[in-house]
């Protein structure tokens, strides 16, 4: 896809939605839509890629959660595993009939049988004092709170590595714990049934939790600085 705008453009166009917004506290997501591929398209004049930008509120998520399970969830060998699309269905789908059931997220098995991820978080297993989390071939999306978990976490006396995970390595796990660019980092207290550890957030979640929330001020502070 043809990318027609800068980052610094992309910045500027962000601020002037979030003014026009009067957004003090809440989210907001960048989409590229290509205009030009496909039979379908009509013979209208229209840009080769559009830039959207929407803010939102802040989300609601529980202090600690409960996970579904779904087989078939992520297709590791597909060439758009780990692509961050606008193509929710299967998430959407899988999301939905766990919140019917009362549960908060699902956990993904991909055609291996292997941990991949959640509908919209990654996934970490604690044993030890050992963090886990399922590698890229799992087909996980390389989300961004990961990465960042990855490089801090020594801060907080542990490390991440990636590891081929199945149900039972978080069955049997001392604590569960997802991450998202809006979750931060949330506990687990279940999946399918299944108490982990004693169904309360653990202290290395905890940890982690409260060095990611560091690391975000930290980052913002610095930002500020170099915009004055």
């Amino acid at each position: 896809m043809p990318i027609a705008c800068s980052g610094a453009r992309v910045r500027v166009l962000l601020q002037e939605a979030i003014r026009a917004n009067q957004v003090n506290e809440g989210c907001a997501r960048i989409y590229l839509v290509w205009n030009t591929v496909g039979s379908w398209k009509s013979e209208e004049k229209m840009p080769e890629v559009d830039l959207v930008i929407t803010t939102a509120d802040l989300p609601h998520y529980p202090e600690i959660l409960r996970l579904a399970v779904r087989e078939q969830g992520r297709h590791a060998a597909s060439p758009l595993a780990g692509v961050k699309t606008i193509s929710w269905l299967n998430s959407v789908w899988a999301a939905r009939e766990a919140q019917r059931d009362g549960f908060d997220e699902v956990v993904l098995l991909n055609e291996r049988g292997e941990v991949s991820e959640c509908t919209a978080a990654n996934i970490f297993a604690v044993n030890a004092g050992k963090v886990i989390t399922p590698p890229l071939n799992s087909g996980c999306l390389e989300g961004v709170t990961r990465g960042v978990l990855m490089e801090i976490a020594s801060e907080a006396g542990t490390s991440v590595a990636e590891q081929t995970m199945r149900l039972d390595d978080l069955y049997q796990a001392d604590e569960v714990f997802v991450t998202s660019t809006n979750r931060n980092v949330i506990g687990v207290k279940e999946i399918a049934g299944h108490m982990i550890g004693n169904g309360t957030t653990g202290p290395i979640t905890k940890k982690l939790d409260e060095v990611f929330e560091s690391y975000i001020h930290e980052y913002v502070e610095r930002r500020l600085a170099t915009s004055r």
